[in-house]
């Protein structure tokens, strides 16, 4: 009945709402962070953790709840079983819009562990949100142009530094680690400019993904490939909130971690090269899955 509401009326009331929500799930966050930060024992700080996490999950659970009850978004979503909320994930997702993290977020709350996602370090300044990610643990990584590199190039390494440094503190907690390969939101100009050998997907860079299995090592336990197709184009953030991302379709499978996935990608050009035609492959086996869910009948089952 909400969803059916006008919309001068219901657009702004959804946004309160959500407003409200940040709000409240960010000061009790603050909280326990503040005890968390002050109190230097070890059992006290990895309770805060994990009261923490309960408490995102809470901001994500509501979040989920206001959208189904005012948008009529139709969700159709393929492969879910078998996950599980103690496994360590790295999860790859192609990259359309920012409705691509609530998408993320809506499919995996509390059925995978808490979705982590490397930040820009400017996002740290965001009101509310920036100190939020920080305390839940977000990486935020510092990314360098050529052109600075080339200027001060003793900044060389220094995100694949702090890369490393998230993945070592991820490996002592139940974590999802989240990575988007194509590493920017797909468009007909990017895509164009790359000459991308995709139909629906920029071209994806290998040595980040790389590194993140080799510094993770044997603490996850698989990989959550994830096709998101909006039939309908991917919309906005405002879109999806008035509800005017009618449907989206989402695809997942869990794929093996083995040797051949983890190795040193800078020094070992062998190595490189297998772990390059891995994700091509990859890509060209999500390029193909991206065309059968938009021309998908409504065969599969609906989530909620």
């Amino acid at each position: 009945m909400l969803a059916t509401l006008p919309g001068l009326i219901r657009l702004p009331l959804v946004m309160l709402l959500l407003s409200l929500n940040v709000i409240v799930h960010v000061l009790v966050l603050f909280a326990f962070t503040l005890v968390k930060v002050i109190v230097p024992i070890r059992a006290v700080r990895r309770a805060c953790s994990r009261v923490l996490v309960g408490i995102a999950e809470s901001w994500i659970g509501i979040n989920n709840v206001l959208f189904d009850v005012f948008t009529r978004t139709r969700w159709v979503i393929e492969g879910l079983d078998g996950l599980r909320r103690d496994g360590n994930y790295l999860v790859l997702c192609n990259h359309q819009s920012w409705v691509d993290i609530p998408v993320l977020q809506k499919i995996f709350n509390r059925r995978i562990p808490f979705l982590r996602f490397f930040l820009k370090s400017q996002l740290i300044w965001v009101p509310l949100l920036g100190p939020a990610w920080w305390a839940l643990d977000f990486p935020f990584m510092k990314r360098y142009s050529r052109e600075t590199l080339a200027k001060h190039p003793e900044l060389q390494g220094k995100d694949r530094e702090a890369t490393r440094r998230a993945c070592e503190k991820f490996r002592h907690m139940p974590v999802s680690v989240m990575n988007f390969a194509e590493g920017t939101r797909f468009t007909q100009e990017k895509h164009a400019a790359q000459s991308s050998p995709y139909r629906h997907l920029l071209r994806p860079k290998a040595g980040g993904l790389a590194f993140v299995l080799d510094a993770m090592g044997d603490a996850l336990h698989a990989i959550v490939d994830v096709t998101i197709v909006y039939p309908n184009g991917p919309g906005t953030m405002i879109d999806l909130i008035a509800g005017r991302v009618c449907d989206i379709r989402v695809h997942v499978r869990e794929l093996p971690i083995d040797a051949s996935t983890r190795g040193n990608y800078e020094d070992d050009a062998a190595f490189r090269e297998r772990f390059q035609a891995w994700v091509n492959a990859l890509w060209c086996d999500k390029d193909a899955r991206i065309d059968k869910l938009s021309d998908a009948v409504d065969s599969s089952h609906s989530f909620s």
